[in-house]
């Protein structure tokens, strides 16, 4: 399995709101994302189901800078 077949697995979770919006952002960006920027979208990916909802619907925000860039590219299609 390729990393970026992984990375396509992982994004399968059990809200079908986050469902969407990352099967979106997928088919928008994916391909194109830096290695740095995969690193980024792998942690945002770690974080529990609800918790990563909120950061992508703009009702928390991310502790710390890393990964704000690649959160604000998921929020402009979410």
């Amino acid at each position: 399995m390729s990393e970026l077949d992984r990375i396509r697995w992982n994004c399968r979770r059990g809200l079908l709101e986050l469902d969407l919006i990352l099967e979106s952002f997928l088919e928008r960006h994916l391909e194109e994302l830096t290695p740095d920027q995969l690193e980024s979208f792998k942690e945002l990916l770690d974080y529990p189901d609800n918790d990563l909802l909120d950061l992508v619907m703009c009702r928390a925000e991310l502790p710390g800078l890393r990964g704000k860039a690649l959160l604000d590219l998921m929020r402009t299609g979410a």
